[in-house]
Formats: C-alpha cells, structure tokens, sequence
C-alpha cells in the first residue's frame, strides 16, 4: 500500500445534530437536521453511516443506529463563531473563529446607495432586492427578467448578495462578471460574505436553477489551517465550492463539481493522483437541493447516495490516509423559513490507524477539526482549534 500521508476532509454541506444551545436566538429553536430527515423518511438506509457511528453521536436519533462496534472515532462540534452561514462554518474548520458575524440585510434589501452604484457599473436595472428563496424569485421575476434583461438580486438570512439570471437572457460568463463587479462593490459599509451566482433555465413556463452556481467571497482575515498546509509544501486539493469559499487561498489545486456524486469522484481521483496533504470536499447538494428547499425526504434519499459511495472512498485510501466526515451548519429541512440552522455539526473519524468505538463526546469548536488535521500531517499551527490527536490514534 502507498505510503502518502493525506486528510480528506468532506463536509456533508448543512448535515447538523441538532440545536446548539443558542439556536432560539438565532430562531432555531428546536431545529435537528438529521432527526426530522428521519421522521419523514424513516426506513433511511446509510449502513455505512451507521458502521462509522453516526448514529451513536450524542443527539442524533434513527430508529436502530446504535452501532455496538463502531468503525471509526465519533462525536460533534460546537460553533463557536458568530453565525450559522456557510463561510463561517468553513473558516472555523479551518481554524478562524469569526466573532462578529457578517452583516445582513435581511430585512430591508440591500440600500439604495449600493443599488445605484451597481446599476451604474453593470448598465442594467436590477429586479427584487429582498430576502427571499431562489426559487420562489424565480418564480415571481423570471417573465419580468426576461422581458427586461434585468438580473433578479435577493439575499437571505446569510449575509448573500445572490444575482439570479436566465442564462438565454444573460449569458453565463456575461453573469459572472456582473457578480464579479458586485463583489468589487461590496465592501466596507455594504462588505458581505459572499456574492453568489444563479444561473437558471425556463421551458415552457417552468424555470430550473442550474449547477453552474459560483460564489465570491471576501479574503479570509489570516491565514488559515489550508495556507500553512500549502506553505509547509503539501498539497491542498479543494473540490466543489471549497475554492470559493476561501478565494483560492492555501489551495494548490481545485475542481467545480455539479453535484454531490460528482465531488466524490473528485476525491476519488485526488486519492489516486495527490501525494501528500489535504483533500477538502464540500457537497452542496444536501443545503441547496434539500435543506432550502425544505425537501426532507430528498435530503434523505441524498444521504442514501451519499452512503452507498463511503465504501468507494475508502477503497481509494491510503494506509496513512485520514477520512473525516462533518459538516458547516444545520439546515433543518422542517424549520420554518428557508434559512440555515444553528447547530451542532457530525466529526466521524475513520483510518486505518484512528480508534474504533470512540465516542469523542462534543468538541468545543470546529476548528479542532483543523488543528488535528495540521497534527496529523506534522504541520504547525497559529489557528484555533485544539488538536484531538492524542484521542483518535490507535
């Protein structure tokens, strides 16, 4: 067997545990993403899941998931950041506790000072600007879109600036560049996290979002657990969103994937063809498809197609190879809204050489995650996080 040394990270994008202790201020009181997937689609079928422990981390409830043996290390992670988006999520894994969240504008648009500005840069009059569903705007702007050639902007409960266009009316590269000039835009009084692309179609009256979403994100503040791999001369190989989300930072290498099976085929041939460091995958799918969608059963039946493909990744690792399995945030599919949700996140273990059986109760940060990473490949660390090495190694 390979002697390569590498973490692969995967964040099953939104999968929580249930609600962190301050989720009612956040308006979450009560959410469990994985819990209410089980009550709406109750014969649930992830064996794989359930070997490693999923179904033994404190809070999580599936009818016959106590696993007496399980195959790897388990537990959850508390957020200690500000926040319940997807940046904050991941800067936090990767070691950077962000305390003041980003700003929103949830409840009254975006001002009229940065519209203004945007129009004048894009030359085009821009339709909504209110906190809302992708797909509900769609619904309601797409015929105005197309008579008008006006992009349709929104954001959410995240701290978004989300452009939305057909792409007959404005061409996908053509879309790029007005988020482009958004994100230039967007910066100190109006600074927000991300900018987000939504490209979508429309046949017949009926309009589908398409997998050809980009995001723009603002730096991260300091480095993070990514750079001091890359600097400490390993690769860090991003999939999905990933490169996005930390504005190619500490990233030597990253692909685009378009949906969840796609990114773990990515993995798959990062396994084969990368020789040392980190694989750090995002599969947005069960957020973007389920969670805001509010789709339970989806998100279930994602979760299944997940599973059946744990044993593929695992056949691709090394004996010195890591896998961890976790996520960003909640997105509990029954919650009111469309929103994230705060909670508790999933850290599974497996290797050949981390213990099996070995309940790691709940982490205190997810940037524990990221400080065990950099331990396990012999990198040193300025970010947050406290190594759990020490628990895990057999």
């Amino acid at each position: 067997m390979s002697e390569r040394k590498r973490a692969v990270l995967v964040v099953m994008d939104s999968l929580g545990v249930g609600a962190m202790p301050d989720a009612a201020e956040y308006g979450d009181a009560g959410s469990s993403t994985i819990n209410h997937i089980v009550e709406k689609l109750p014969e649930i079928n992830i064996p794989n899941l359930i070997n490693l422990g999923f179904g033994n981390i404190e809070g999580v409830e599936i009818p016959g998931g106590k696993n007496v043996m399980p195959e790897a290390s388990y537990g959850r992670a508390a957020e200690l950041s500000s926040g319940k988006d997807t940046i904050t999520g991941h800067w936090e894994l990767a070691g950077i506790i962000t305390e003041t969240p980003f700003q929103t504008f949830t409840d009254t648009g975006f001002p009229e000072a940065f519209i203004k500005a945007f129009e004048d840069r894009i030359g085009r009059k821009v339709l909504g600007n209110y906190s809302s569903s992708g797909t509900e705007i769609i619904e309601k702007w797409g015929e105005e879109h197309k008579k008008t050639g006006y992009p349709i902007v929104y954001t959410s409960a995240d701290s978004v600036f989300q452009i939305a266009a057909n792409t007959a009316v404005i061409p996908l590269e053509e879309l790029y560049e007005i988020c482009q000039a958004a994100r230039e835009l967007l910066v100190g009084e109006f600074l927000v996290g991300r900018v987000i692309a939504r490209p979508f179609t429309e046949e017949n009256g009926v309009y589908t979002r398409t997998s050809d979403r980009r995001d723009y994100s603002v730096d991260p503040p300091k480095d993070t657990v990514l750079d001091e791999i890359k600097n400490a001369g390993l690769e860090v190989c991003a999939v999905g969103k990933i490169s996005d989300i930390f504005n190619d930072n500490g990233i030597t290498q990253s692909i685009h994937t378009k949906d969840n099976m796609q990114g773990v085929d990515a993995v798959i041939d990062y396994l084969k063809r990368s020789e040392s460091g980190l694989i750090f995958a995002n599969l947005v799918d069960f957020d973007a498809k389920y969670g805001h969608r509010r789709d339970p059963e989806g998100y279930g039946h994602a979760i299944e197609e997940f599973d059946a493909r744990i044993p593929d990744i695992m056949a691709a690792m090394g004996d010195k190879d890591i896998l961890i399995l976790c996520a960003d945030h909640g997105n509990d599919p029954v919650h009111e809204g469309w929103n994230h949700t705060r909670e508790y996140i999933p850290v599974i273990i497996y290797g050949k050489e981390i213990m099996v059986n070995n309940n790691l109760g709940t982490l205190s940060s997810f940037a524990d995650v990221g400080a065990t990473i950099c331990d396990y490949l012999g990198v040193p660390t300025d970010g947050a996080g406290e190594s759990i090495l020490d628990r895990i190694l057999k």
